[in-house]
């Protein structure tokens, strides 16, 4: 029986941890911020000090960046539209030896029902 994209962000929901708006907002200021939307989705609104790097290339592109190339233990904040491209994204990023991965749960809308900042890149 093939598996759906739901049933993956399931799976990936049990290795991953899950922060609340609030808490992410606590954590903000010591944190890297990793926006894996499309960069149209980046580009209308973003977390502040957000770094775009788009779930399909996010393999191929994060050992380049500069702002991660010593992050291994860095604390490091996913997020998407919803929650589930940053699950996905947070256990890839876990699979390769990031040990700080946090998905913020209901991502980038959940972030904006509450009021929380945002920056147009």
């Amino acid at each position: 029986m093939a598996v759906t994209a739901l049933d993956l962000v399931a799976e990936a929901k049990q290795r991953i941890r899950e922060i609340d708006v609030a808490q992410a907002q606590s954590k903000l200021s010591g944190a890297l911020v990793l926006d894996v939307r499309e960069p149209g989705e980046y580009a209308a609104g973003a977390l502040p000090g957000a770094i775009n790097i788009p779930r399909g290339v996010l393999e191929f592109q994060i050992g380049n960046h500069p702002a991660f190339q010593n992050a291994r233990q860095s604390e490091l904040i996913v997020y998407c539209q919803s929650g589930g491209r940053s699950a996905l994204a947070a256990d890839t990023l876990q699979k390769l030896g990031y040990e700080a991965v946090v998905s913020l749960a209901g991502g980038y809308k959940a972030w904006q029902d509450v009021g929380g900042a945002t920056v147009r890149p």
